[in-house]
């Protein structure tokens, strides 16, 4: 009567693939946070905190993507390899 549940070949959730969402959403939430970055102090090289944080965040995104891009990328390696 019972019977292993068959694998299906559907989304999964694993933490490599938790890992890359966070890397992608965490741009969105700092930048629509607006409260935590509208003020001018502390400058940085006289530039206000308002514009040093946005540029700030254009690096710290690039990096979280191509982080997600790489973790992608290794997680398909590994269920093509897994489905073998």
């Amino acid at each position: 009567m019972s019977q292993a549940p068959e694998a299906s070949g559907g989304p999964v959730v694993t933490p490599t693939r938790v890992v890359i969402a966070v890397c992608l959403i965490a741009p969105f939430v700092a930048m629509l946070w607006v409260g935590s970055y509208a003020k001018t102090d502390p400058a940085f090289i006289g530039i206000p905190f308002f514009y040093w944080y946005q540029m700030a965040w254009v690096l710290i995104s690039t990096a979280l993507t191509m982080t997600a891009y790489k973790l992608w990328q290794r997680d398909q390696r590994a269920r093509k390899e897994g489905a073998r």
